[in-house]
């Protein structure tokens, strides 16, 4: 394994790394634990008392944990930028035989910028529902990115083997989950979108009544899980068919794996009033199936000698 895809592989467990601790800032309530940006209270490094606040800052406001929960949100977001400004340029050194890899990092490098201008606009508007949704989705779309990007770099290396027949069935349901985890991943949005304007009413409704408030958007979002169930169904038995190596029969199972546990989480979200360790898992757990789809797409397209232009 050569530098770039050392350096790509580690900023992909970097960016899921970031949604988890993202997710920790959502479910926290630490948004704007920092209520400035790109300084913090002011501060590069943000205070760890009341007594360490600059004039003009409301003393009310101030909570070290939720303060201190963002600022690692924001080293992480930057440790990210710096890493995939790296894997950037070593790229280049697939420019001729492997152009792809150059331009799919490139693309990362460029939406990270974006990324971070966006994260100063969240903090701007006060936690805005739909940048903070576009926000995550731009995260996602980085991590797919990277992930393409390092299995470019390393596709003289990948020998996976499936019947065309068979690896036709195994492509069209990987697709369809894709499809539906896509359509969940912005049902799932809606309903938090939702949450967000009950959880900054002035007169907010209990935490565990959440959920009954937005009944319609909510049953919409679990309904539509069956999809992506019974999709997901059909690549973990599509992946097990005679022929299939060990590698896509182990990606077929963590993939309903991740389905499963999506699906006790949302189950607990809404039978437990919301608790935020629920929230965390649920959130960090849609960034890794959307990889593990993601992986195994590439790796039947591979195996079929049919990789799309991207």
């Amino acid at each position: 394994m050569n530098s770039y895809q050392k350096v790509a592989l580690t900023t992909v467990a970097a960016t899921i790394f970031l949604i988890f601790v993202g997710a920790l800032v959502r479910a926290s309530g630490s948004g704007l634990g920092c209520p400035d940006w790109p300084t913090c209270f002011g501060h590069w490094i943000p205070p760890t008392s009341p007594t360490q606040l600059p004039s003009g800052y409301d003393i009310s406001k101030f909570n070290v944990y939720k303060t201190w929960t963002e600022y690692i949100n924001r080293l992480v977001g930057v440790t990210i930028g710096l890493l995939i400004t790296a894997s950037f340029l070593l790229s280049f050194r697939y420019r001729n035989n492997k152009p792809r890899v150059l331009y799919s990092s490139a693309a990362a490098f460029v939406f990270v910028i974006i990324q971070g201008w966006l994260g100063g606009r969240v903090v701007e508007t006060g936690l805005n529902a739909w940048l903070i949704t576009l926000h995550m989705l731009l995260a996602m779309l980085i991590m797919v990115l990277l992930i393409y990007a390092v299995f470019k770099a390393s596709e003289g290396r990948i020998a996976i083997n499936i019947p065309k027949g068979r690896g036709r069935w195994l492509l069209g349901a990987v697709i369809l989950l894709i499809v539906f985890t896509f359509g969940q991943l912005i049902l799932g949005t809606q309903v938090r979108e939702a949450i967000d304007v009950l959880k900054n009413m002035a007169s907010s409704p209990p935490r565990e009544t959440w959920i009954s408030h937005i009944d319609l958007i909510d049953q919409i979002h679990r309904s539509f899980a069956w999809t992506v169930l019974l999709s997901g169904l059909a690549v973990f038995y599509f992946s097990t068919w005679k022929g299939k190596s060990r590698t896509i029969r182990k990606i077929g199972a963590t993939i309903l794996g991740l389905i499963l546990l999506q699906i006790v989480t949302g189950i607990g979200i809404y039978y437990l009033g919301v608790p935020p360790t629920y929230q965390v898992v649920h959130l960090t757990g849609v960034a890794f199936l959307i990889g593990f789809e993601f992986l195994l797409f590439l790796l039947v397209m591979h195996s079929q000698e049919e990789l799309p232009n991207l």
